[in-house]
């Protein structure tokens, strides 16, 4: 194999300081379109469950809130998945207010956000586990992100769905790339 061409899995986690300042970045980048999001949504909006077998925000919330917790908490000492964690009762709508949501999902994402702050350099090639499962802290992080941001995503959809033609864009607004990408914009 070619070295210039070869892969070093744990080439990126060496700037450890570069690699944790970008997963904050990236969760709370996640956590503030969110934010933006349910600053769109009235109470009543959270439970919406846009089809029989689909979640509504609020059991979104609740799961996130669960898996945070779970797996934040004592992060580097115990298994991700706690024994207290249960999960499945995250899938029934609690029938919570907007602002107890809104708790749950600023509880979850301080748990999340205070864990990776205490990592320093030597923590990201620690193994930890969830269920049992063998993770370095650094593949541990990056599930996460990928967890969150999947579940990111299935909020905000479901809002556009709520807010259809009322929804205010958290980025370019459809048909406004060409105006967006113009560099006279930025002077």
């Amino acid at each position: 194999m070619n070295k210039e061409n070869s892969t070093d899995l744990s080439s990126p986690f060496r700037e450890t300081e570069g690699f944790l300042n970008s997963a904050i970045s990236r969760l709370t980048d996640y956590k503030s379109l969110c934010d933006r999001t349910f600053s769109q949504l009235n109470e009543l909006d959270f439970h919406f469950i846009p089809a029989e077998e689909c979640n509504s925000i609020a059991i979104i919330i609740q799961h996130m809130h669960g898996n945070m917790l779970s797996r934040w908490t004592d992060f580097l000492n115990s298994d991700g998945e706690k024994e207290w964690r249960k999960r499945d009762a995250e899938f029934e709508d609690q029938k919570m207010s907007k602002d107890n949501l809104l708790k749950l999902w600023s509880d979850g994402w301080d748990c999340v956000i205070a864990a990776l702050n205490s990592l320093n350099k030597d923590d990201l090639l620690k193994t930890i586990h969830i269920r049992s499962e063998s993770f370095s802290v650094a593949d541990a992080i990056n599930r996460q992100l990928a967890h969150y941001s999947y579940h990111v995503g299935q909020i905000i959809y479901i809002a556009r769905i709520i807010k259809n033609k009322n929804w205010q864009s958290l980025s370019i607004p459809k048909g406004q790339s060409a105006t967006y990408n113009n560099p006279k914009r930025l002077s």
